[in-house]
């Protein structure tokens, strides 16, 4: 599978089989996010992979009760410092764990397993259930294992609608 393929074939599931996800294939989906780019290259993003039956459910708890968090066989968790910011003024955490987490759910794609972006969660009983250091924010989260479900189709702009060239002129 291209990359490109990968970035097609990609949707976010929210249904899982009730199957492990072999530890070589994790591994893999880390490594894609540990190679993502950070700013600075100051590599401070950290990743929690959470696939104990008694904290995965404190962590749906956290996501407000999102069910597909407990079917999932696993969650993988990105944090990053919260003390960063770039030169344009983001949160540097915020732009790198992002990009981690978009890398490793393309590698999941890959992989054959699904995901899911998860942004809903409430950030302290998340730090206090996965004891992450104060200054540590959680930035986003995925469920992690075999898909039980094909995921909806992705309803997106042309391109003709979203891209502009030189200005907010037409790029096509």
């Amino acid at each position: 599978m291209t990359v490109y393929e990968a970035i097609q074939q990609r949707k976010s599931i929210r249904d899982f089989e009730d199957r492990q996800v072999e530890p070589e294939k994790v591994q893999r989906i880390l490594e894609a996010g540990n190679l993502a780019p950070t700013a600075r290259c100051s590599n401070a993003n950290r990743m929690i992979v959470v696939d104990t039956p008694e904290l995965k459910a404190k962590v749906q708890e956290a996501c407000m009760g999102q069910e597909l968090i407990g079917k999932a066989p696993m969650v993988l968790v990105v944090c990053s410092d919260s003390v960063r910011e770039m030169g344009c003024k983001q949160r540097a955490s915020t732009v790198d764990c992002s990009i981690a987490l978009s890398f490793m759910m393309l590698a999941a794609t890959q992989e054959g397993l699904g995901t899911c972006w998860i942004g809903g969660f409430t950030q302290e009983p998340l730090k206090a259930a996965l004891n992450i250091p104060d200054e540590y924010d959680v930035v986003a989260l995925t469920p992690l294992g075999y898909p039980a479900e094909e995921g909806r189709p992705r309803n997106r702009k042309p391109l003709e609608e979203v891209v502009y060239k030189n200005n907010w002129n037409p790029y096509f």
